[in-house]
């Protein structure tokens, strides 16, 4: 299992390169436009783009076959530039969040996480998790939620005086600072992002109500998770999932339903085995494929632009 960056292991980290923060998440859905009006009126998320996807951003991420399907990507009312990406394949295959592997959550910080509660009840993201402190981090309250096309978010306030580095909720509800991933094999889930030098949280074991409520578990079954820390007070949670769970079924050449890529900024592209790279030199974007089929987008750009 990998360890966390200390002391004599500082050399070693900064000679790998070191995954930036989030940049943005692509989740696949049946019906582009169950999603627009829900996020825009509850969420306070605006359109910045809608159109077809081209033809080098399909071949980036190994899927020739979403060429030419339509697009809609959202961010934040606060400007941040960190987006969520819809692409529409009304023949995508059924998938339930928490119960296959890959991605499977995007946290989202919120300014006021009852408020919001009391503003989702009876629409479109149906609250599977009531606001609740976290058993480690009283100071974190979060809830979770699955949306208009089966997406599982969290929505997670966090204290003024947390002293955590995390990203603050800029709008009512901010920008993605936590994707979640899960697998049967934390420690090939790990092994993914072992050339990166990002320091590590080592796996602890806790409830996590949602994802046993998902697998049918009881409320008070432990599951591992550890975290990768990103600049800009982001972070990649990995979880092992339980033995029920499956891979994400995904047709030749496609992306599976459901969250299916996240890009994370980087300054330089390192040499690894990409599924496919795009763009021009010092401007590229790349996409791995991790141990549970997550795709890793990797952004080049400029050094103070990581966070």
């Amino acid at each position: 299992m990998l360890q966390p960056a200390t002391g004599s292991d500082v050399t070693a980290e900064t000679a790998r390169p070191m995954l930036g923060a989030i940049r943005g998440a692509t989740i696949v859905v049946r019906d582009l436009g169950a999603i627009e009006r829900p996020y825009v009126d509850l969420l306070e998320y605006r359109v910045v783009a809608r159109g077809l996807v081209d033809a080098a951003t399909a071949a980036m991420l190994g899927a020739p076959a979403i060429a030419g399907r339509r697009f809609l990507e959202l961010e934040p009312a606060s400007g941040e530039r960190v987006y969520l990406r819809f692409i529409e394949n009304p023949s995508a295959q059924s998938w339930r969040a928490l119960t296959t592997h890959g991605w499977n959550a995007i946290e989202l910080t919120v300014q006021d996480v009852r408020a919001m509660a009391a503003r989702l009840e009876g629409s479109a993201f149906r609250i599977i998790g009531e606001p609740r402190s976290l058993t480690r981090f009283p100071m974190i309250c979060a809830m979770q939620v699955i949306g208009p096309a089966g997406e599982c978010l969290y929505l997670t306030e966090i204290g003024p005086d947390s002293g955590l580095d995390l990203a603050p909720a800029r709008s009512r509800v901010g920008r993605i600072f936590i994707m979640v991933a899960g697998g049967p094999d934390l420690d090939a889930l790990f092994a993914t992002y072992a050339g990166f030098g990002n320091v590590i949280d080592p796996p602890v074991s806790t409830p996590v109500r949602v994802l046993s409520r998902a697998n049918d578990l009881p409320d008070e079954t432990l599951h591992a998770h550890g975290l990768i820390k990103l600049p800009g007070g982001t972070l990649i949670e990995l979880d092992a999932y339980p033995a029920m769970t499956t891979p994400r079924a995904c047709a030749p050449g496609d992306l599976p339903a459901g969250i299916a890529s996240v890009r994370f900024a980087v300054r330089d592209l390192p040499d690894l085995d990409y599924v496919g790279v795009t763009g021009a030199a010092g401007k590229r974007v790349a996409c791995l494929v991790g141990a549970a089929g997550e795709r890793i987008e990797l952004e080049e750009t400029d050094p103070e632009s990581v966070a």
